[in-house]
């Protein structure tokens, strides 16, 4: 051990960032263990290191006797009063117990205690930079994978992206440069373990504050988001500055804050809908593009009924239900969804009376008017102006002077309508 060996200890201290304090002490405690092999007083042994000259000499504390029994823990009385001219039986001395061949003990032992040392210390280093880190993204490489897991290279330490984190629609391949979300940073018995996401909600959420200034600056404020990763997210925001749209903030000029995130989730489909304390209208949003006919809120079966035109229910529900569950998420109710029959009843009511007038004038049975709006005689104007006798026979299968009845009831109908107009 010589001026060497502190060169090198500097030279770590440089690049690894570790006192070369902490590395001598290493060194020191390893030694220990390997110089009581060589020496024969060795109670309470200790090495020490100078730290400008490399140099080693070890030390036993031994208790004082009158006549030596055990040559690890004793001395005589007289070999401890050439050390301490005071001393007394019983009395501790510490004496230098340095064997001639410590120095070649200490460069095999130096090495091993310095990579110990050096493993533990970065293991340190890396939990205390990146403990803080947690729920930050980063950016990294992809470097192997281990199963179906994936390990990213981040420049000073490895951080794993576990396959339950993964998006199911993204690929990797080595050498990808890729960002991620931190979910946890874990010590685990093979030291430090950086958990990675890219299918947390948050990773969005703090994508939207890269992007979004106003969010930085609490402007705009995300209330809540629910994601389907790889297929679809819905972000909800709100601002308490009525001059603020939070929703155009969000999507930035002609969509380029958006673009910029959908980009970063590979195509992912993402909404932004605006945030409201109102149930009922937070819901609307939602659902939307669908248009919503009325809603329902059951706050004690934690249920909200929607109901939509035919013609919307598919919409509104979305592709295998997936408009339904973000909008479930974010509401934190469950969504029904129903087709609204208030259009239907209201025509199947105005085609029942229509039906029912055309009865009663004809002089006919509300199953006979029904024949005939089958046959599609489906107005006075049409029978009258439109039909025979013989028709009216033939679709009803009465006789000639039941049909020429109707018809003429027809017919006078026509003409008095007409002369009302």
């Amino acid at each position: 051990m010589n001026a060497e060996f502190i060169a090198m200890l500097e030279h770590l201290e440089r690049e690894r960032g570790i006192k070369r304090d902490v590395l001598i002490e290493a060194v020191e405690t390893a030694l220990v263990s390997a110089a009581k092999k060589a020496v024969e007083a060795g109670r309470e042994l200790r090495c020490v290191i100078d730290r400008k000259s490399g140099a080693i000499k070890a030390f036993a504390k031994l208790i004082v006797v009158e006549r030596v029994q055990n040559k690890h823990d004793e001395i005589a009385l007289v070999a401890a009063r050439k050390i301490k001219a005071d001393v007394v039986v019983g009395e501790e001395v510490e004496i230098e117990v340095t064997p001639k061949d410590l120095g070649r003990i200490a460069a095999q032992t130096a090495k091993q205690a310095i990579m110990q040392r050096l493993r533990a210390a970065e293991r340190d280093i890396i939990l205390d930079e990146y403990r803080d880190r947690a729920g930050e993204i980063v950016n990294g490489t992809v470097r192997r994978f281990e199963r179906s897991d994936v390990i990213v290279d981040l420049g000073k330490a490895e951080a794993i992206l576990p396959n339950r984190e993964r998006v199911s629609t993204e690929d990797y391949a080595i050498g990808d440069r890729i960002r991620a979300y931190v979910v946890a940073v874990e010590n685990g018995a093979r030291g430090p373990q950086i958990i990675l996401s890219r299918s947390h909600p948050n990773f969005v959420r703090r994508l939207f504050e890269t992007e979004v200034n106003e969010i930085t600056d609490r402007t705009v404020e995300i209330k809540g988001i629910a994601r389907e990763p790889g297929y679809r997210t819905k972000v909800a925001v709100w601002s308490a500055n009525d001059k603020v749209d939070p929703v155009g903030a969000c999507v930035g000029m002609k969509g380029s804050r958006v673009k910029n995130i959908v980009r970063e989730l590979n195509n992912e489909k993402v909404d932004i809908i605006r945030w409201s304390p109102d149930l009922r209208e937070f819901a609307q949003e939602a659902l939307k593009p669908a248009k919503i006919k009325s809603v329902t809120v059951d706050e004690a079966g934690k249920r909200i009924l929607i109901k939509v035109d035919e013609d919307q229910l598919s919409l509104a529900i979305g592709k295998r239900g997936q408009n339904v569950r973000l909008t479930d998420k974010l509401t934190g109710y469950k969504t029904v969804i129903e087709r609204d029959e208030t259009a239907r009843e209201e025509f199947e009511n105005k085609k029942g009376a229509a039906a029912h007038s055309m009865a009663e004038l004809l002089g006919i049975t509300e199953e006979e008017t029904a024949a005939l709006v089958g046959a599609g005689m489906n107005s006075m104007e049409v029978i009258a102006t439109g039909a025979e006798a013989s028709d009216i026979a033939a679709i009803l299968g009465c006789d000639e002077e039941k049909a020429a009845r109707i018809f003429a009831a027809s017919q006078a109908a026509y003409q008095k309508t007409m002369a009302s107009a």
